[in-house]
């Protein structure tokens, strides 16, 4: 990491308590954006937002309310205990100092979209203290070129030592009914498809966009999840999310559509309660992106900076990973995750599976392995992913079981070390899978076993899932605890240089700065539900402006054959896009870890197609953002690290679109032959997906390619220096 610059004090003030009585304000770096904080009448901290002339977010209050609070001793000093509510963090505060500062560094992430990144931003720490309580709080501003973040701070003090969160009312006031892009309020899933609407007609439209099994019960009926992306009507973007989350729980956001006001709503735990702390503690960043170009919000890296540095001393032992699995063949119910149909009678790990029959169906089989292996590694893939290898498939899901899988016993017929060495023979490794069925506590206890198997035989990637209800029963997803379950499975796994890609885990918030081993995450609607309803075009044009500013989604693109019948006869699903969408992915859903989800078989009928997952890297030098509109469409260009080649991808929506390209991104005076892999003529998502053309041309950075992209469709292009 290179420091530009190191903190500058630009005012170091300490205000008197009559500070409480004026505003104060701090500007982002290039000073279009201005927070303005202040506390009112009644002691209640307030703030608002303002990009040049235009109010973004109106005068918003800050707190939080507790369940119990305690100190070394004692609320029993106060003034006048009556007048005093012990466990409000909302009022009856006096602003004790406004201290300003600007911080500027450029830092080299391990891997990501660029090969550097500018952390620059100025910051206001603001301490309130309630005088009849004598305790004081601190609400930290760092304010971007691109966006605000905010959090709360509790320092270390003899009355405000442990105590209960029943709920953070952070408030986002908008400036009116702005177009958003949302899903649905949910403790235990992000796996819904956007809607985009005006925020006065979400009420209308929420009881529809639900799952059957929604943790609902304790929203309005006008909870969203974050990241939300809003727009409004004079051309503004704004993003609400929140970084760095750790030891506390998810946000998600309730609006008041009467006033058009957002406010935090926390997940709760098993008993009710939002959150467990102890001074001197924090809350995550609550973000307020403000940009003035649908590009500029892909442009942000807001979220990432301001999590902390990385934390890991050695990170030579993480790469980016291109791999293919038995994996898609299971989702379309080709072959079964389960070695047997027969149902074990005795206790998990007592069974002996020798003796059951086989189904004849098992994915996870030495010869099906193999096959894919040898296929992978003949095309330069890094790793195979293996579902279904390990004993307990059979009974695993929705029975709310303590005990499902050990994690280290595999079926009968996977050779775990037979295979292990045949893929590092040719080149490879595997990927290691642990599907916890939502046991956590069970995978707890198994976890360091787990990993040490995984060192024993040169494995260095998991995938993990957290299907269904959470164990212990009433926590859930997004609640504090599974917060800290997540940080704790991905710390310990950096003691053994594991990368971790979790699924149904909580939405990344960047913390993959400070853990790179986090290379990846699901916590959306990703290929799989191609298989399961047929997720609409538009899904992955919407995906960059919300669930991907948190961190990279293991999406699986790459599926060629997009009518799943042919895997099943009982699917009546399509995969609803062109194989040039699914191409074009590889590029505008950034992430460390790309997989090609199709099988082998459907890859060799367009050897031609298949050559640009081949060739596209997962690792950037440079990223430039050509164009952009929520659900509508995404073209990025993007150069591969310590590479002077170029990849270009475009995603389409619901709509046709056409797209003029100026390849000025590329070096001067230097030729290009660039490779246009675009959807034909007749190409269409529903009737004709596998049409398309692949033309070869010299460019340089004059020209302008035009191409047209079909509904539910796109263009892909790798361009290499002559």
């Amino acid at each position: 990491m290179r420091a530009l610059g190191l903190v500058v004090i630009l005012l170091s003030l300490a205000f008197s308590s009559s500070l409480s009585a004026a505003e104060v304000a701090v500007c982002s770096p290039d000073g279009n954006i201005t927070v303005y904080f202040d506390v009112k009448d009644g002691g209640v901290p307030v703030y608002r937002v303002t990009y040049g002339d235009r109010l973004v977010i109106r005068e918003s209050r800050l707190g939080l309310e507790l369940a119990s609070a305690k100190g070394n001793g004692q609320f029993n000093n106060f003034d006048n205990k009556e007048a005093v509510n012990e466990n409000s963090l909302c009022d009856g505060f006096t602003m004790l100092t406004a201290r300003r500062s600007s911080f500027d560094e450029t830092w080299q992430p391990v891997w990501g979209e660029e090969s550097s990144i500018r952390n620059h931003y100025s910051e206001m720490a603001v301490t309130l203290r309630q005088e009849d309580l004598k305790r004081h709080i601190l609400v930290r501003f760092r304010v971007y070129d691109d966006g605000v973040g905010f959090r709360y701070e509790f320092p270390q003090q003899p009355n405000l030592t442990y105590f209960v969160i029943k709920e953070e009312h952070t408030q986002f006031a908008m400036p009116g009914d702005l177009t958003a892009w949302w899903i649905a309020g949910d403790y235990d899933t992000q796996e819904y498809e956007y809607t985009r609407s005006r925020l006065s007609e979400i009420r209308s439209l929420f009881s529809s966009k639900i799952t059957p099994n929604a943790s609902q019960t304790q929203f309005s009926h006008t909870g969203v999840q974050t990241a939300l992306q809003l727009k409004t009507d004079d051309g503004l973007y704004i993003n609400l999310h929140e970084a760095a989350l750790v030891d506390y729980p998810c946000m998600h956001l309730n609006l008041d559509d009467k006033n058009m006001v957002f406010e935090s709503w926390l997940t709760p735990d098993a008993q009710g309660n939002k959150g467990y702390m102890q001074t001197p503690c924090h809350t995550p960043w609550r973000t307020i992106m403000i940009v003035d170009d649908a590009r500029k919000v892909l442009a942000s890296r807001l979220i990432l900076n301001l999590n902390e540095p990385c934390k890991i001393d050695d990170t030579s032992w993480i790469k980016p990973v291109k791999y293919m699995g038995v994996w898609w063949e299971l989702i379309t119910g080709k072959n079964t995750w389960n070695y047997t149909d027969q149902l074990p009678s005795v206790k998990l790990g007592e069974t002996d599976y020798s003796k059951l029959q086989p189904n004849g169906r098992h994915g996870a089989s030495n010869e099906n392995v193999k096959r894919y292996i040898d296929f992978a590694s003949a095309n330069g893939f890094d790793q195979l992913l293996i579902e279904g290898w390990n004993e307990g498939w059979e009974d695993w899901f929705g029975n709310s079981k303590d005990y499902v899988f050990d994690f280290v016993t595999p079926y009968p017929d996977f050779d775990i070390a037979g295979l292990n060495d045949y893929a590092h023979g040719k080149g490879m490794r595997l990927m290691m899978h642990h599907e916890t069925s939502s046991s956590v506590r069970n995978y707890e206890r198994h976890l360091e076993a787990a990993y040490q198997l995984m060192d024993k035989y040169g494995y260095n990637a998991v995938k993990t899932g957290y299907v269904g209800n959470i164990i212990p029963r009433g926590e859930h997803h997004y609640g504090q605890w599974m917060v800290n379950h997540y940080q704790y499975c991905v710390e310990q796994a950096a003691k053994h240089h594991i990368m971790v890609n979790a699924h149904e885990a909580v939405r990344p918030t960047g913390l993959c700065r400070t853990w790179p081993n986090l290379i990846g995450n699901e916590s959306a609607l990703g290929t799989e539900y191609q298989a399961f309803a047929g997720t609409q075009p538009g899904h992955t044009a919407i995906l960059p402006f919300t669930r991907l500013q948190g961190g990279p989604m293991d999406y699986t693109p790459g599926i060629f054959e997009m009518d799943l019948a042919k895997f099943s006869p009982e699917k009546s699903t399509h995969v609803l896009s062109t194989i040039c969408g699914q191409l074009a992915l590889y590029v505008t859903l950034y992430s460390p870890l790309q997989m090609a989800a199709d099988l082998p078989e459907n890859y060799a009928r367009f050897m031609d197609a298949f050559q640009f997952i081949k060739d596209v890297p997962v690792d950037w030098q440079r990223s430039v953002y050509l164009e952009a509109e929520p659900m509508e469409y995404v073209t990025i260009a993007r150069k591969g690290k310590n590479s002077d080649a170029w990849y270009v991808g475009s995603v389409t929506g619901m709509q046709p679109h056409d797209s003029a390209i100026k390849l000025d991104f590329l070096d001067n005076d230097r030729a290009y032959e660039a490779t246009i892999y675009a959807d034909a003529k007749d190409a269409n998502y529903k009737s004709n997906p596998q049409a398309y053309v692949i033309t070869k041309k010299k460019v340089t950075s004059k020209t302008t390619l035009k191409l047209h992209s079909a509904p539910g469709g796109g263009f892909a292009i790798s361009i290499k220096p002559l």
